[in-house]
């Protein structure tokens, strides 16, 4: 079964801590780890990336020698370094460096205190008390090593990248004819994914099933049956399929899309004109009356279509009962990016190939905002060569049709929420992304000032990923978000919603916030390569969940309005 490129991103974090437990170069460490995220986040598998037969070290991170390595583990299945660190590293050191809250420095204390080689040894350890006995093993993370040790599966949740890819292999795998679709959280696009609730009609549920359980990239069969299977895949993703009738088609897809919440609504509408709503259908007694699709059902109740993105039971029913649903933004309305970064910095790319490849998604313009001097291994940018820089971009665009590059740069906030470079040279520019890269643990009111402040500079255009948060990784830094979305609104300062699938910042909710509130958005992909442009989506799918139109979304205007919009 071909890797997937979650595999490939597993294999480089193992690498990663193993070597971290053998005391190796920081900067190769963080190299693996980098690599693994960028690995996470491609839009495209790297398998079909190699079958093009493109370059991987033109990916931000990956340089030659971490290309050979993924071509080889692409072709073979094993990471050879990773193998030969297990073989030199004693018991299961590396999988216990996976666990919740350990990590390579605290596997080393258990096992220079404790000689603590495996799983086992770690449980019963755990069992007797032991850890207590090392500093730093308070209880709560006693307890949660003891729930990961019994459980380590429970409540895994997938970013939706990796979903995708998965979701993809596997809809072609059993693509026979009949319709399939991926239905669930994934359907929603909520920004994680905890399983694929996949439907299919098929004449005979058993061909289905059958297939299901034979594709190679299932490590475990939890029940198998011709109405329903159920598979774990390598990754840990757990798989339902259900077959379903054609009649009752539409009412499983909205079923299974969910979420409860918006089920339970509908199912309330439908008892309030004596009637049942189920997986099966719209019943008035024993009589179908609605089930063959979505739409029937919603107009048998008296409702608009709702995008699976808005059900969430947050006041969508309310508003498709008097027909005034917002026509939520869409790819075909983005105009351009203006978060992009070329190899002037940390990204891969040359500033005309960017612009090229963004020509080529029918962009009208990009801004191109690489890093600001502080973020010192990115090289970032100080005046002298932001100047330059400003040159070499008339000159691309002296030469391209069909798009142009706007002047831009991504400028620290630094702790006290000044910027990292002066007014005098982010006033030559069209755009200005202010991020904090640094200093995340500060006090709420403190990191919310330090934000403010830097809104507050008329320089600034967008204030980039603005909690800070990681998914999976790092929690959103404490800011009180209402000051903050007010204060946007009325510096007329712009919110991001950065596309990378490991932020997706503003998150859906606090998208929505700022809709309400009357702040508008930018919506970017914080791309550092051409193919991480194609990230757009997923900030999409966010805009969308959080109730976005194209009149929220900033990067919908033509280049005329845009200019216009970002003068302060």
């Amino acid at each position: 079964m071909p890797v997937q490129n979650a595999e490939i991103a597993a294999m480089f974090d193992q690498a990663a801590d193993l070597l971290e437990l053998e005391g190796e170069n920081p900067f190769r460490i963080r190299a693996y780890r980098r690599a693994a995220r960028v690995m996470e986040s491609l839009p495209q598998s790297v398998r079909s990336l190699l079958a093009e037969g493109r370059d991987l070290s033109e990916l931000p991170g990956i340089g030659e020698d971490l290309a050979g390595k993924i071509a080889d583990i692409v072709k073979t299945g094993r990471f050879r370094l990773l193998d030969a660190l297990k073989k030199k590293l004693p018991g299961q050191v590396g999988d216990m460096a996976a666990l919740p809250g350990l990590g390579p420095k605290r596997v080393k204390l258990l096992y220079d205190k404790l000689k603590i080689r495996t799983l086992d040894d770690l449980r019963a350890a755990v069992k007797a008390g032991r850890l207590a006995t090392i500093r730093g093993f308070g209880p709560t993370l006693i307890g949660k090593l003891a729930e990961a040790l019994e459980q380590p599966r429970t409540g895994k949740r997938f970013k939706l990248p990796v979903a995708e890819a998965e979701a993809e292999a596997l809809l072609s795998f059993l693509r026979d004819g009949g319709r399939l679709v991926v239905a669930g959280s994934y359907r929603r696009r909520r920004d994680t994914v905890g399983d694929l609730d996949v439907l299919a009609t098929a004449k005979d549920g058993t061909v289905v099933a059958d297939k299901l359980v034979k594709y190679e990239n299932v490590e475990k069969v939890l029940a198998h049956g011709p109405a329903r299977t159920t598979v774990v895949l390598r990754s840990g993703l757990q798989v339902d399929v259900r077959i379903v009738p054609e009649e009752s088609y539409g009412a499983a897809l909205l079923y299974f899309t969910g979420s409860k919440a918006h089920n339970i609504a509908l199912r309330n509408l439908a008892l309030d004109r004596h009637w049942k709503l189920n997986e099966y259908g719209l019943f008035s007694g024993k009589r179908r009356i609605a089930g063959a699709t979505e739409e029937e059902v919603y107009k048998k109740l008296g409702l608009s279509f709702i995008p699976p993105e808005l059900r969430e039971d947050a006041g969508e029913i309310a508003l498709a009962a008097a027909h005034k649903l917002p026509r939520l933004v869409s790819a075909d309305d983005i105009r351009g990016d203006l978060h992009v970064h070329s190899d002037w910095t940390d990204g891969t790319t040359s500033i005309e190939a960017m612009a090229q490849a963004a020509h080529d998604l029918g962009y009208e313009y990009i801004a191109l905002t690489d890093h600001s001097r502080r973020v010192a291994m990115a090289h970032g940018l100080d005046p002298a060569r932001l100047a330059r820089q400003a040159k070499e971009i008339d000159r691309v665009n002296a030469t391209l049709k069909g798009i142009t590059i706007l002047k831009g740069i991504e400028v620290d906030i630094l702790k006290d929420g000044r910027l990292d470079l002066p007014d005098s040279a982010l006033a030559q520019l069209d755009v200005v992304v202010a991020s904090v890269h640094s200093y995340f643990d500060l006090p709420r009111e403190a990191q919310t000032e330090r934000l403010i402040r830097a809104m507050r500079n008329r320089n600034v255009s967008i204030i980039g990923h603005p909690t800070g948060r990681l998914i999976g990784e790092r929690e959103a830094y404490d800011i009180d978000m209402e000051r903050v979305i007010a204060t946007a609104r009325d510096e007329n300062c712009y919110l991001e919603i950065n596309a990378e699938p490991e932020r997706l910042d503003l998150n859906d909710v606090h998208a929505h916030a700022a809709r309400e509130a009357g702040a508008r958005i930018a919506i970017s992909s914080d791309a550092h390569s051409v193919d991480a442009l194609r990230c757009m989506r997923y900030g999409i799918d966010q805009a969308r969940r959080g109730w976005l139109t194209a009149a929220d979304v900033i990067n919908t205007r033509s280049l005329g309005d845009l200019r216009k919009m970002l003068r302060r």
